[in-house]
């Protein structure tokens, strides 16, 4: 026995259907990539990290900024003033043994273009994760850090490039 459909039914599969043209129709749209107010970047870490490679890749895909490998060819530089992962203990169980770690990741930098006047002041960007920790798995809670690890640094190259984007460059100043 099949039932005929109800008008509520048909109301709301009208209105499903119309929410994207109505989010579209106010000029809604994701959020893409904001172009960097530089055309070269230098960047002062090791060519060869795991950071340093996630950052040129994000620069890449979303921006017509070139990352050069010598500090002299580049309009800018990203100056590393910290970068250093921690573990940190957060609570213990009764037999005194480690029940939860917070992870942070601590970035701290600067930008400076080539005649060494600062384009954005100082910085620093701390991320924290929390790790729930058990002994009999080891191996597992391993995996996790690594991967814990990982997604932070994704949400460093993220908000790394939303303060790039953000950097006012200094007006030239005029020649003798």
């Amino acid at each position: 026995m099949t039932y005929p459909p109800r008008a509520g039914r048909r109301r709301a599969l009208a209105a499903l259907c119309a929410l994207p043209l109505l989010a579209t129709g106010c000029g809604f749209q994701l959020r893409g990539q904001r172009p960097l107010p530089f055309d070269t970047l230098y960047l002062g870490m090791s060519e060869y990290s795991e950071l340093a490679a996630a950052i040129r890749r994000q620069i890449r895909a979303g921006t017509s900024t070139q990352v050069v490998s010598n500090k002299d060819d580049a309009q800018v530089r990203l100056e590393v003033l910290a970068d250093a992962k921690e573990k940190v203990i957060l609570a213990l169980n009764t037999q005194g043994r480690v029940r939860e770690y917070q992870l942070r990741l601590r970035y701290a930098f600067r930008l400076v273009d080539k005649n060494g006047q600062e384009v954005l002041a100082p910085n620093e960007i701390l991320l924290r994760r929390d790790l729930a920790f058990d002994d009999s798995q080891v191996l597992a809670k391993e995996q996790e850090e690594i991967l814990l690890y990982r997604d932070m640094q994704g949400d460093l190259v993220q908000q790394l490039m939303r303060r790039l984007a953000a950097a006012k460059m200094p007006d030239a100043q005029p020649k003798p």
